[in-house]
C-alpha cells in the first residue's frame, strides 16, 4: 500500500531524511515517533503527494512518485484522509459545512451529503453540534470535527500529524480512542508523535526516527 525506497530528502536549510526503506501494509496501524524536527511530517507529505523525494521512491496506492502525472494527484488523495495538531477548520462554516466540505468538492448530491455527515457525525459522537461554529467547541470536540471531515470521504488511508498535541488528557483519550475505532474499522493509519506514553498505552508497529533516519522499526 506504501512503499519508501531508498528515499533521500534535502530541505534548503539541510538533510531531512536519509536512507528511508519501508512498507506500511493495508490496514496497519503504524506510529511516527520522534522528537519534532525528526522527519515525521515530511514523511506524512510524502504519502500525501504533497512533497517529493530528491532521491529514491515513494509508492502510495499504486503511484509512484517519479512517474505520476500532476493530474492523477488529486484522484489519490481522495483515497488518503488527514488530520493535524492545528484542526484547520473554516471559522465562518459552521460544523455541519465543515465535514461537507470534501464531498461537495467532489460533487455529490445533497442528500448524499447529508446521508454521510450524518452518519460520520453520529459515529464520532459529534452530531448534536453540526448547527454550531468551530469556537463555540471544545479543542477535543474540534479535533473530533477534523477527523469527521477527514473520514467522510471513507478513504483507505489515515495520515495523523501529532493530532492531540493541544488536547488535554480527557480530550486526548476521547480522540484516541475514535482513531482506534477507525484503524478497527479497516482505514490503514498512520500517526506521528513524540509522545512516548502512546506507544504504552496503544501497542502498535512503531518507527523511530531520529535526525531524519530510521533507528528502528518494531
Amino acid at each position: 500500500m506504501i512503499r519508501f525506497e531508498e528515499v533521500f530528502l534535502r530541505y534548503d536549510t539541510g538533510i531531512s531524511l536519509r536512507n528511508l526503506n519501508f512498507s506500511i501494509d493495508k490496514d496497519e496501524l503504524v506510529f511516527l515517533f520522534g522528537d519534532s524536527g525528526s522527519g515525521k511530517s515530511s514523511i506524512l507529505k510524502m504519502i500525501y503527494l504533497d512533497l517529493f523525494p530528491n532521491s529514491g521512491t515513494v509508492s502510495v496506492l499504486g503511484s509512484d512518485s517519479t512517474t505520476i502525472k500532476r493530474r492523477d494527484i488529486a484522484k489519490i488523495r481522495q483515497r488518503i484522509g488527514m488530520v493535524f495538531q492545528n484542526f484547520y477548520l473554516l471559522s465562518d462554516r459552521d460544523i455541519y459545512s465543515n465535514i461537507a466540505l470534501p464531498l461537495e468538492l467532489q460533487g455529490l448530491k445533497p442528500d448524499e451529503v447529508r446521508s454521510k455527515v450524518s452518519l460520520k457525525a453520529d459515529e464520532l459522537g459529534i452530531r448534536s453540534r453540526l448547527s454550531h461554529y468551530p469556537h463555540e467547541l471544545s479543542a477535543g470536540e474540534q479535533q473530533k470535527v477534523a477527523l469527521a471531515r477527514a473520514m467522510v470521504i471513507s478513504p483507505e488511508i489515515l495520515l495523523a500529524d501529532e493530532p492531540i498535541a493541544h488536547l488535554d488528557e480527557k480530550a486526548a483519550t476521547e480522540v484516541m480512542n475514535c482513531i482506534q475505532r477507525i484503524h478497527d474499522s479497516g482505514t490503514s493509519v498512520i500517526f506521528a508523535t513524540h509522545k512516548e506514553h502512546l506507544l504504552k498505552q496503544y501497542p502498535a508497529r512503531t518507527i523511530t526516527l531520529v535526525s531524519g533516519e530510521v533507528v528502528q522499526d518494531s
